[in-house]
């Protein structure tokens, strides 16, 4: 877990790495499987979630959105107790239902190409048995048949 201090001047402190780190070097970490806690330098408060929120902002500030504008109507209009108990009762399992989902197609979608890799070989290989023309168009040599090695 990498514990950061969060100063009054938002500026972030990496304990471990005893430097000063931007909130992109933060969600780098992240995005690498590391932990982050952030405590207030002065309060000694825990602003963990303030500080995640802050990079989901930062990113969605680059890209001009990350809810749709209705939704962030209706979020403000029926106040923060109803965002607050959507947030922790039920976007959490429903995120974590879609990377399930998600990952589930992934892995099916990869298995039928593999299957269908498989039927590829199989095809030709069975179109080459069947064709009843091969013997005249294989330029392999032939051994004679058995009529034939007979008569020599």
């Amino acid at each position: 877990m990498i514990v950061l201090k969060k100063y009054a001047n938002r500026r972030l402190y990496d304990t471990q790495k005893s430097a000063y780190v931007t909130l992109n070097e933060v969600a780098d970490s992240i995005r690498q499987g590391q932990t982050i806690k952030a405590i207030d330098a002065k309060t000694k408060e825990d602003v963990t979630a303030f500080v995640l929120t802050q990079i989901i902002l930062e990113k969605a500030k680059n890209n001009n959105a990350l809810l749709p504008v209705r939704l962030l109507h209706t979020i403000i209009r029926y106040g923060e107790n109803v965002l607050h108990d959507f947030f922790e009762n039920y976007l959490e399992q429903t995120f974590n239902a879609y990377l399930t989902y998600r990952s589930k197609v992934d892995e099916q979608f990869k298995n039928w190409l593999e299957v269908g890799a498989d039927f590829s070989e199989m095809t030709q290989k069975s179109m080459r048995q069947l064709n009843p023309f091969q013997a005249f168009f294989d330029p392999s040599p032939r051994s004679k048949p058995p009529s034939e090695e007979n008569e020599e």
